[in-house]
């Protein structure tokens, strides 16, 4: 598939394109360190949330244990400074198997099961991402001093709904926006960067497009109706958090404030 049918329904989901000022500042090279530390948490980030998601809605204890015992070794990399890149390079690898929960007989288990797969394959890419980033920073001295987050996401959270099942339908509207946007911003960057980041970026494309049409599919398999409204309500959301004034330059901030 080439690269502009690929893109072409993340554009039109996506309710504003990525602003120029924001390429302007991320290709700039002595954004590069800040640009791929994001990137990095980004995808521990995103792994966690999928992980945090199947935890909570899909799989049994046994399998919680599972998937808490794979992220450690990330985690311990990032949050507590333990770990390198040769330790991690044997971690991503699931050999147990995931299950659902045995309770998930009600309701549950119309969604459960397809939850876990698309959830498990995202984990396993975002972690496989969280790698490659690492062993480019590696190759190119750029330690990992740690980064705190942006207002991006959390800008969007505090719209989800509180009560079941819509918190889970928004979360997962939440999470194609935020693989749309990813995908946007890999492809905009892309043409600006070196050779090899160019085609690592154009690399992820695929699979980020794949996340948000996957998030997405599951957010209308569980509304079971027309959520179209609230589709619309977070593009709205997600537009106004990309194209305003953002102080703090990451990955997915919105207009950078230039002094």
């Amino acid at each position: 598939m080439s690269t502009t049918k690929l893109l072409t329904p993340i554009l039109s989901f996506l309710q504003c394109p990525t602003p120029d000022a924001w390429i302007t500042e991320a290709k700039n090279p002595e954004n590069l360190p800040i640009i791929l530390r994001d990137h990095l948490a980004c995808e521990l980030k995103a792994a966690q949330t999928a992980m945090f998601l199947i935890r909570k809605y899909a799989v049994d204890k046994e399998s919680s244990q599972v998937l808490l015992a794979w992220f450690q070794p990330y985690e311990d990399f990032l949050y507590r400074k333990k770990g390198d890149l040769q330790s991690l390079a044997n971690q991503n690898n699931l050999t147990k198997a995931i299950l659902p929960k045995s309770s998930s007989t009600q309701g549950k288990s119309l969604y459960s099961q397809d939850l876990i797969d698309k959830m498990v394959l995202l984990i396993k890419e975002e972690l496989h991402h969280f790698y490659q980033v690492l062993e480019i920073m590696v190759n190119r001295d750029i330690p990992f001093d740690g980064i705190t987050a942006g207002r991006y996401a959390k800008g969007m959270m505090k719209h989800v709904t509180t009560h079941e099942p819509e918190t889970l339908i928004d979360k997962l509207i939440c999470g194609a926006y935020i693989e749309a946007r990813s995908c946007e911003r890999f492809a905009k960057l892309a043409p600006h960067l070196d050779d090899d980041l160019n085609k690592f970026y154009i690399s992820l494309l695929r699979s980020e497009a794949r996340h948000y049409q996957d998030y997405l599919a599951l957010a209308e398999q569980i509304a079971g109706k027309d959520i179209s409204d609230r589709v619309r309500h977070f593009g709205r959301v997600e537009a106004e958090l990309i194209s305003t004034p953002d102080e703090d330059f990451k990955f997915h901030s919105g207009v950078p404030i230039t002094l």
